[in-house]
């Protein structure tokens, strides 16, 4: 009896709707990773659009972001949960919030280029997620 319901138990959870799965992972705002990888693509932006001597490694970025969804995606999540996470004015905002903590805690003075440049080849001096995304000097 008490294998029966247990068998009983395991077919029915088999055929629970996948949304049933990602609905019981936590946000994706609260994934390490996740947060970490975004965070180092809004700071490496940032770097590039205010260092002109240092550029984007665009495939490389591409290629990254491609990582990241897969990774999301292997964990339950859906292309849906990816996109709303995306597209969020508070994750936005938060990101921000942190990109300029991030340049700030770096020594990096807004409008200051040489403040950019010099954090760009620090990062790629020091092979750092934010480096890799970067090149030139």
């Amino acid at each position: 009896m008490i294998m029966g319901n247990l068998l009983k138990s395991l077919t029915l959870t088999a055929f629970l709707p996948v949304a049933t799965v990602a609905a019981e992972l936590p946000p994706l705002s609260e994934n390490q990773r996740i947060v970490s990888e975004f965070l180092a693509a809004a700071v490496g932006d940032e770097i590039r659009k205010n260092c002109p001597t240092i550029h984007a490694r665009f495939f490389r970025v591409l290629r990254k972001a491609n990582e990241l969804e897969n990774y999301a995606l292997s964990l339950g999540y859906t292309e849906d949960d990816i996109r709303a996470f995306r597209k969020n004015e508070d994750n936005k905002a938060l990101l921000r919030q942190m990109r300029d903590d991030y340049l700030s805690d770096n020594g990096v003075t807004p409008e200051v280029a040489e403040d950019y440049c010099r954090l760009g080849r620090q990062e790629m001096a020091n092979e750092t997620l934010i480096g890799s995304l970067l090149w030139g000097g």
